[in-house]
């Protein structure tokens, strides 16, 4: 069976191509380090990280960017013998302008070094490149208009100001004339536009409503290119928002593909919340929906559905998620972790050989250094774990263990220094936006000398640390809102576009680099 979603925790946006009998799928990572995550599978069941292509200064460079920023919507595709991925990098979102800038990169290997990019524009977000018969490219965007109320193309929401098309190319970039192609259906919010072709009709789809509870997939088709493009006869090809009861929300933002065989098949981001809640702490999760043509030359789901089901037919059984152990004894970080912002990871931690050596350098609440090595949350329910060996010389030194969405949803367990003792601190911000007011869960404890063990413990909307101690693991502090640490929490879901993380922090207040050791990482699922 296929079991929706494929992709677990934070991986929204998927852009999917296939190449022979290889499906590729790239999703955004806003702020987070390396930029893109691109999985392949040859079965549509089983993923597989392969490449993050975004992995040095010339391609991705986020330092300064806010929470949420950064990598919005890819668009991978395959034409030339080479892969094509465009993103853009998003430098702003609050007030009026988005300072959105958008470049494209290739590479004949999905997991090869991708070339520089070529800046193309900054007109709007959510670009994608169409390789049309005989060999013309276009270069698709949403147009941002900052100008206000009752400037824009589309009433509902006239900052979404349509669709750009342009031709490109990487000898000549830009050229011919913009063509607005498409201004949305009457939902509005009209994003992330990807082009196909099939029967002399070029078929649009585009993501609407938000990213929130209300999101859709919306399709659009014309004879020409440049349009007019008429709407569905359903509007969407798929949404959740007229089904509560749905075990998939927040259904949108997808693209199609078809298979060797010819079968319809369309990608979605959807998110799961937990049980009783609107709180989806896996953030947006990739799903797969089969779909079908019908007689009059629109593409629908199966089943006459407007939700893609979790459950679908298929080839092969998906493989049993296990613990994940990590020991750090190897030359390179482990593919499943992440960080933050900059393209200078030596700057925050280095790998010895024995440990993952992490480098104290801005606060949990810098968008410039921050020293956090974190892995996506996958399960409703789970258990991570860490080793420590520290001596921070003061309160303004901390490593620990946190579960993290950004500056303003987070709870942490660190390890830091109090009139000469050294202990453990238990802080967190509970969605405190603005201002990311700090709350402390009692006085801090007391750590015998040598090697710290932490633990956290999730399991839906609560969330409680552990200390490793004489008689073995304790809970410390109190049970703590895990929901807090989702899309939904503090700023809400319009503002909030990642994902749940759980990891390893370090800071030095002082600005010196004061260093400490991680020698193992664990991750259980446990739902």
């Amino acid at each position: 069976m296929i079991r929706n979603p494929v992709l677990k925790g934070f991986n929204p946006d998927p852009s999917i191509c296939r190449v022979g009998a290889d499906y590729y799928i790239a999703t955004s990572t806003f702020e987070w380090y390396p930029g893109v995550q691109i999985h392949h599978s040859t079965d549509l069941v089983n993923w597989r990280l392969v490449s993050r292509p975004l992995n040095r200064k010339a391609l991705l460079d986020m330092r300064g960017n806010p929470d949420s920023c950064g990598v919005w919507a890819p668009c991978l595709s395959h034409a030339d013998g080479r892969f094509w991925l465009v993103y853009t990098d998003v430098k702003r979102f609050d007030g009026a302008f988005k300072d959105a800038h958008n470049y494209i990169t290739t590479c004949e290997t999905i997991d090869g070094e991708w070339t520089d990019p070529w800046y193309i524009n900054s007109s709007g977000f959510d670009p994608s490149l169409f390789h049309d018969e005989g060999g013309k490219k276009w270069f698709l965007n949403m147009r941002w208009n900052h100008r206000g109320p009752g400037t824009g193309l589309n009433p509902a929401h006239d900052r979404f100001d349509g669709i750009e098309l342009q031709e490109w190319s990487p000898k000549t970039g830009l050229t011919g004339p913009v063509h607005t192609i498409y201004t949305g259906s009457p939902l509005g919010l009209t994003e992330a536009p990807h082009l196909f072709k099939r029967g002399g009709w070029y078929y649009l789809t585009v993501a609407e409503g938000g990213t929130g509870y209300d999101h859709a997939v919306t399709m659009a088709r014309s004879r020409s290119i440049t349009g007019p493009y008429e709407t569905h006869p359903n509007q969407h090809l798929m949404t959740a928002r007229f089904d509560p009861a749905s075990p998939l929300q927040r259904v949108g933002h997808g693209q199609y593909v078809e298979a060797p065989d010819g079968t319809p098949w369309h990608t979605f981001l959807c998110g799961r919340p937990l049980p009783g809640t609107r709180a989806c702490p896996l953030g947006r999760e990739t799903g797969l929906a089969r779909c079908e043509w019908r007689d009059d030359d629109w593409l629908y789901l199966t089943g006459n559905a407007m939700v893609p089901s979790d459950t679908l037919p298929a080839n092969a059984e998906p493989q049993p998620q296990v613990p994940s152990e990590t020991r750090f004894d190897g030359p390179a970080l482990p593919p499943e972790f992440q960080w933050l912002r900059t393209p200078e990871p030596d700057r925050i931690f280095r790998l010895t050989g024995s440990a993952l050596r992490m480098i104290g350098r801005e606060s949990l609440g810098s968008w410039f250094e921050q020293s956090l090595v974190a892995r996506r949350q996958e399960h409703h329910a789970y258990r991570a774990e860490a080793s420590f060996l520290a001596d921070p010389p003061g309160w303004q030194h901390a490593i620990g263990l946190t579960t993290y969405y950004n500056r303003h949803k987070f709870h942490a367990a660190l390890i830091t220094r109090e009139k000469g003792q050294r202990c453990l601190t238990l802080v967190s911000c509970l969605g405190d936006w603005p201002g990311e007011k700090l709350t402390y869960h009692g006085a801090p404890i007391p750590l015998a000398e040598g090697e710290v063990r932490l633990a956290v413990e999730v399991n839906g909307a609560a969330q409680r640390f552990h200390l490793y101690g004489a008689g073995g693991w304790a809970p410390v502090g109190p049970v703590l809102d895990a929901s807090i640490i989702s899309d939904e929490g503090g700023r809400g879901e319009h503002a909030s576009f990642t994902g749940a993380f759980v990891g390893l922090v370090a800071h030095d207040l002082t600005g010196q680099g004061w260093a400490a050791d991680v020698t193992y990482f664990r991750y259980e699922p446990r739902s």
